[in-house]
């Protein structure tokens, strides 16, 4: 039960890399543009890769009507996500020690894991909405309106996971530092509730 704790004390903390790095990275490229503008999406706002990102990003998106990238005051999950790592990466430790010191079953290491899967999933989903709505509901009074071959509104937003075409550019959207960290991460606790489970059939 001691290596379990130890596992999900690990796993536990490396969702504060969420503080440091970025969870996700939207990257626009198009001929005229040999180096890609890119989008750092952390737990706490949006960054651009380089020092005129986001600028670049907001002055092309003005020709087709979109808005303009949000600020951190501006969406309410900038300020309830890191909150909510935080108390996760809390809560994870501590049930990491207590673990250890063999106080507490390991089934709470598997109810840790569902928990933050469900949290986890919903913060997906409710990023794709701002993805949609972000390449969807765009000003009538844009400088460009381009529609599709049968007369439809074209929808510029990026993929959630991949790559999608939008106008001339190819837009890619993956996981970056801190997202790869989270998913460690939750594989570490997923390993220590096994381990422990284990560990506690054997003393049976």
């Amino acid at each position: 039960m001691k290596r379990a704790g130890i596992l999900m004390i690990i796993g536990s903390a490396m969702l504060l890399g969420l503080f440091v790095f970025p969870m996700w990275n939207i990257r626009l490229g198009a001929p005229q543009y040999p180096e890609p503008l890119g989008i750092d999406i952390h737990v706490d706002g949006l960054r651009g890769e380089n020092e005129f990102d986001i600028q670049n990003i907001d002055g092309l998106n003005h020709y087709i009507g979109m808005k303009v990238l949000p600020k951190p005051d501006e969406m309410w999950e900038f300020s309830a996500f890191p909150k909510v790592v935080g108390i996760m990466a809390g809560l994870g430790i501590v049930f990491g020690i207590l673990g250890f010191m063999k106080k507490i079953p390991p089934v709470l290491f598997l109810l840790w894991f569902v928990l933050m899967g469900i949290l986890g999933g919903l913060g997906i989903y409710d990023f794709n909405l701002w993805l949609v709505d972000y390449g969807t509901d765009l000003d009538p009074n844009a400088i460009l309106k381009l529609v599709n071959p049968d007369g439809t509104p074209m929808k510029y937003n990026p993929p959630l996971l991949g790559h999608k075409k939008l106008l001339n550019f190819d837009a890619y959207s993956y996981p970056r530092t801190g997202g790869i960290l989270l998913g460690f991460g939750m594989l570490l606790t997923l390993v220590a509730y096994y381990m422990g489970r284990k560990s506690q059939l054997a003393t049976k």
